[in-house]
């Protein structure tokens, strides 16, 4: 399983170790994921992410799953996030 953000893309980064001698050596700085439950309110559906703690921020910020997503671009988004907008997408127009 990759080290990747599913709703904002956000993966690992590379940098250096600094040691108090002002020696480098290479190092990972991998995002914080975690196993999220998101809800949908026009689908009424549940969806399971792998998210980071940043990413599950601006969905609270933005007002759920569904407003985040109305904003999110589609390159950031996985594969299975990029379904759940469609079907949220279908939802919304239905309704209108």
């Amino acid at each position: 399983m990759s080290r990747v953000c599913e709703l904002t893309g956000k993966g690992p980064m590379v940098g250096n170790n600094v040691s108090h001698a002002n020696n480098k050596t290479k190092r990972r700085f991998l995002p914080n994921l975690t196993e999220v439950t998101l809800g949908s309110d026009l689908l009424d559906r549940r969806f399971r992410f792998r998210v980071s703690n940043a990413a599950l921020r601006t969905v609270d910020h933005r007002g759920g799953l569904d407003a985040f997503m109305a904003k999110a671009k589609d390159a950031d988004l996985s594969p299975r996030a990029l379904k759940v907008k469609r079907e949220i997408e279908k939802a919304q127009a239905a309704q209108a």
